[in-house]
């Protein structure tokens, strides 16, 4: 993407507070393994990133770091220099004028903020500029009704500091701020369940639910009690083998589209091949990762969805060792298929795996 006048500074990612040196490790490792520098200006906390490219440009930082291949990062976009120091009496000014620069139309203008509580307590003040920002931007021929799809970011670091952004459909989270909400359904069991209906949203077309999450599939849960992400698979007319030694919800059981096996999740076999595994088991990821690679490689199931628990130290690195780990077991079985992992909202200490065979 092209900015005239003010150069873009570097990337700005979003990221889950407390994890920005995750992210920063991902980012700087991902950067290296393509022959490219860069280095984030970041503090802990206030959950996004900014970074820079060293010895080679934004654009290039950008290709290299492609958004649906990022774990930590939440939404990325190429950002323009931080306005600080805003003025209370005149905040608009400085923003129409870099925007103007840029020499970027867009079709529209998205207000965002960090997401921890300091971030939330913005919204009063962005509410009060969104409608006077948009109408001036218009008028001067910025913001347009068509212009393929270009967004402006305007992100507020605080009630005086603001930086802005340009981002392209297909390069970035079409959710605010990278955050799906969902609402957290009553009948469920447990409070997991939006973590697997977000991994829906954010690993598989909504166009494709309708073949690939389809009445009448088997599925298997691993670690299932009580219940959670066996609702969803239930909701969506699945029969389930639900595999945990711990009890499950009564009224799901009452559906009858669900088997109970009280057996241990990392040595039972399924009776024969599903279209679904699930598994949000609390133990350490490495083994978590070695069972998933069992499956798939067995072809006891078509697509997986996981959670890797991530340790306090070290997470992109064992991300990295895990999802390794999966990828050489399939590639020396010659199994095609696609792997996608994104820490989603939902999730908090662990990152959401998806697996497709082809």
């Amino acid at each position: 993407m092209e900015a005239s006048g003010s150069g873009f500074s570097g990337l700005l990612l979003y990221c889950r507070a407390g994890f920005e040196a995750d992210l920063t490790a991902e980012l700087t490792d991902r950067a290296a393994r393509a022959g490219l520098g860069g280095f984030a200006r970041v503090q802990p906390g206030r959950g996004y990133v900014h970074f820079e490219p060293a010895g080679c440009t934004v654009e290039g930082l950008a290709r290299a770091l492609p958004f649906e291949e990022l774990i930590f990062a939440r939404q990325v976009f190429p950002a323009l220099p931080a306005l600080e120091g805003l003025d209370r009496a005149d905040r608009l000014t400085p923003i129409i004028e870099q925007a103007f620069a840029a020499g970027c139309p867009v079709d529209s203008i998205w207000h965002e903020m960090p997401d921890t509580n300091e971030g939330k307590g913005l919204r009063r003040l962005i509410k009060a500029v969104e409608r006077p920002l948009a109408s001036v931007l218009r008028k001067r021929g910025v913001l347009r009704s068509q212009a393929g799809g270009v967004r402006l970011h305007v992100f507020w670091h605080s009630g005086d500091c603001v930086q802005l952004g340009l981002s392209r459909p297909g390069e970035r989270s079409e959710w605010p701020g990278g955050i799906l909400h969902l609402r957290s359904p009553r009948e469920a069991p447990s409070r997991s369940t939006l973590k697997l209906e977000e991994a829906w949203h954010t690993f598989i077309p909504r166009e494709a639910w309708d073949t690939r999450l389809a009445q009448g599939m088997q599925a298997v849960d691993l670690g299932a009690a009580p219940g959670g992400w066996t609702w969803q698979l239930v909701r969506r007319g699945m029969y389930v083998h639900a595999v945990d030694n711990g009890p499950m919800d009564a009224p799901l059981m009452a559906t009858t589209q669900v088997e109970h096996h009280r057996e241990d999740a990392f040595s039972w076999v399924p009776p024969k091949s599903v279209t679904w595994l699930v598994c949000d088991i609390v133990d350490k990821p490495s083994r978590v990762a070695a069972r998933m690679a069992d499956w798939l490689e067995a072809g006891w199931c078509r697509e997986a969805i996981f959670n890797l628990k991530l340790p306090m130290k070290q997470r992109w690195q064992t991300v990295y060792d895990c999802l390794d780990h999966i990828e050489e077991r399939l590639l020396d079985a010659r199994i095609t298929h696609r792997m996608r992992a994104r820490q989603l909202y939902h999730d908090r200490e662990e990152i959401t795996v998806h697996v497709e065979r082809g």
